[in-house]
């Protein structure tokens, strides 16, 4: 019976230690939503939905990206993508995210990019405007055609 009590003890202070330690860690900075969509008009080069996902650890921020609006017509190694996101910040003024950054993409295949790196304040809500994205010289110039569902990044 000594051995319950002794056991029931022991982890009653381990549960309260657990939870005093979460109430003392620092708050998260979070962005919601972490993933939305829309559509992006890219020229001669089709137009076609986008996935966007978002990340946030302090004032940096990430946003991924694919769309099948851009195909590449021939395969592409890793990091051979120049991507530059412009985002609308609180409705008036813009934000850019860029990087060199993509996954190798097999010929046909949908473009993806990111992380694209960009600074953030606490309130900050952004909403996906434009994406230039540069392969071998060729520049591609996208322009969204609908707005981010289900809403603006806020961060």
């Amino acid at each position: 019976m000594k051995q319950h009590r002794r056991l029931g003890t022991g982890t009653a202070l381990l549960t309260a230690a657990a939870l005093g330690s979460l109430a003392l860690a620092p708050a998260a900075t979070a962005v919601e939503p972490t993933t939305a969509t829309m559509a992006f008009e890219c020229s001669s080069f089709g137009s076609g939905s986008a996935t966007l996902t978002a990340t946030q650890d302090g004032t940096a921020a990430t946003i991924n990206l694919s769309t099948s609006a851009i195909k590449s017509p021939f395969p592409l190694s890793a990091n051979s993508i120049s991507s530059t996101l412009t985002l609308t910040k609180n409705g008036s003024g813009t934000a850019t995210f860029t990087g060199r950054a993509n996954p190798a993409i097999p010929a046909g295949a949908t473009v993806s990019t990111g992380p694209l790196k960009g600074t953030v304040a606490a309130g900050d809500s952004l909403e996906a405007e434009s994406l230039t994205v540069v392969v071998f010289g060729i520049s591609v110039a996208c322009h969204a055609t609908s707005p981010q569902d289900p809403g603006p990044f806020v961060f």
